[in-house]
C-alpha cells in the first residue's frame, strides 16, 4: 500500500510586536545671546566705559533668563553655579563678587531688590535678590485685567487664590469664558501664577494707590484678603 506523503508543516515566524517608545516633549532651552560665548564677558572689565556696557548686557540677560524660567529670586550662594553665570562650553564663569556688583547695578536701576537680611551680617553683603523681570506696575496691570476678564470685581480674594488658585492658571479646555478672554487667562495670568509673595504685595500696593483694590483685615487686624474694584 502506497504511503501517502503529507506536506511538511512550515512554521511561519510571528513578527514581534513593535513598540513605540513614548517620548515626552523636550522642555525648551533658553536661547543665550552670542555674547554669552565670548570669554571676556565673564570677566569684570577694568575700563569704566566697557564695564558699563558689560553691566547693561548682564542686566538684560538676567532679566530675560529669569523671565524665561519664571525665576523670582536669585540667591548668589547657589546661582553662581547656574548656566546663566557659568558657561561650561568655554570654561568661563563669573566670580561671586562680580555677580553681586551686577545685581547691585540692577537694584539701582529698579530691576531688582535685595532681600533684607540676606547674606552674612559680619560681611554686610547681601546674597539674595528679587528680580523684577516685570515691574510691580506691570504685574498690577495684569492682575487688574484678570479681575475684569473673570468678572471678579467686588470679590475678596486671598493672596493664595491670586497666585496659586486654579483661576489664575485656567487651561481653557473647559473654561466658560469666550476665546478673547481665554487668551488673557492662559497667557497673561498664567504668567503671574506662582508669583513671589513680595512682588505680589508690591503689585497690590499699586492697585490700592490707584483705588482699584483694598486690603481687607479681620477684627484682630490680620490680613483677610484683597477686594478688587476693577478699572476706575
Amino acid at each position: 500500500m502506497a504511503s501517502t506523503s503529507h506536506p511538511s508543516r512550515v512554521s511561519t515566524p510571528v513578527p514581534a510586536p513593535t513598540t513605540t517608545a513614548s517620548t515626552s516633549p523636550t522642555p525648551p532651552t533658553f536661547p543665550f545671546p552670542s555674547i554669552y560665548s565670548f570669554p571676556p564677558f565673564f570677566t569684570r572689565q577694568p575700563n569704566g566705559q566697557t564695564w558699563s556696557s558689560q553691566l547693561s548686557l548682564w542686566n538684560s540677560l538676567i532679566l530675560a533668563y529669569c523671565r524665561f524660567h519664571k525665576i523670582w529670586r536669585v540667591d548668589l550662594n547657589t546661582a553662581v553655579e547656574w548656566d546663566l553665570f557659568s558657561n561650561k562650553e568655554i570654561n568661563r564663569s563669573l566670580k561671586l563678587d562680580t555677580c553681586r556688583e551686577i545685581l547691585n547695578d540692577m537694584v539701582k536701576k529698579g530691576d531688582a531688590e535685595w532681600v533684607s537680611g540676606s547674606g552674612s551680617a559680619k560681611e554686610g553683603k547681601n546674597t539674595s535678590a528679587i528680580i523684577f523681570w516685570r515691574r510691580p506696575e506691570e504685574w498690577a496691570n495684569l492682575i487688574s485685567d484678570w479681575i475684569d476678564a473673570t468678572g471678579q470685581k467686588n470679590a475678596i480674594l486671598t493672596l493664595y487664590e491670586i497666585s496659586e488658585g486654579d483661576s489664575s492658571y485656567t487651561q481653557g479646555t473647559h473654561s466658560p469664558y469666550p476665546v478673547t478672554i481665554l487668551h488673557i487667562l492662559t497667557s497673561s495670568h498664567a504668567e503671574f501664577h506662582g508669583i513671589d509673595s513680595t512682588i505680589l504685595r508690591k503689585a497690590l500696593d499699586v492697585l490700592v494707590r490707584r483705588g482699584q483694590a483694598q486690603i481687607m483685615r479681620s477684627a484682630d487686624g490680620e490680613e483677610a484678603g484683597v477686594k478688587f474694584f476693577g478699572v476706575q
